[in-house]
C-alpha cells in the first residue's frame, strides 16, 4: 500500500510529537520473499524477523518492479509494527513496510546504512 505524492507538493498536516511517538517503527531482516500473484497490483509477500519483542511478521509489498524476492533475503527493512493487521486477497499482511515512490511510482524500500539489532526502534 502506498500513495504516490508530488515531491513538490506541501506537507501534510502539522500533528503532535505525541501523535509521531504512537507509531512504532522497527528494522527487521527479510528472511522470505515470494511472488504473489494473487494481488490485485504486482506485490511480494515477506516474512520479516523483528527480534524477540515482535518477532516474525508478514508484509505484502508493492515492489516488484526494483526488487526481486532472492535479492532481499538478509536485507533490513524498516516498517510500522503497530497497525491493525490487513488482509490483501488470500494473505495476512501484519506490518506495512516502509519505501517511498520513485518518479515513476516504483517503490524504493527504506534501510539503514549500517547494520541494526532486528527490532531496533525508529529514534
Amino acid at each position: 500500500m502506498h500513495q504516490t505524492q508530488d515531491p513538490a507538493s506541501p506537507p501534510a498536516d502539522e500533528i503532535g510529537f505525541d501523535d509521531f511517538l504512537k507509531l512504532d517503527i522497527r528494522i527487521g531482516t527479510v528472511i522470505e520473499a515470494t511472488p504473489f500473484p494473487e494481488a490485485r497490483k504486482p506485490a511480494l509477500k515477506l516474512r520479516i524477523d523483528f527480534g524477540p519483542g515482535v518477532g516474525i511478521k508478514k508484509s505484502s509489498a508493492q515492489i516488484t518492479e526494483h526488487y526481486e524476492p532472492g535479492a532481499l533475503l538478509g536485507r533490513q527493512v524498516m516498517a510500522v509494527v503497530n497497525f491493525p493487521s490487513r488482509q490483501i486477497g488470500p494473505f495476512m499482511s501484519e506490518v506495512l513496510t516502509l519505501g517511498f515512490a520513485a518518479a515513476d511510482g516504483a517503490i524504493v524500500l527504506l534501510q539503514p546504512d549500517h547494520p541494526l539489532p532486528n527490532g531496533a526502534r525508529l529514534a
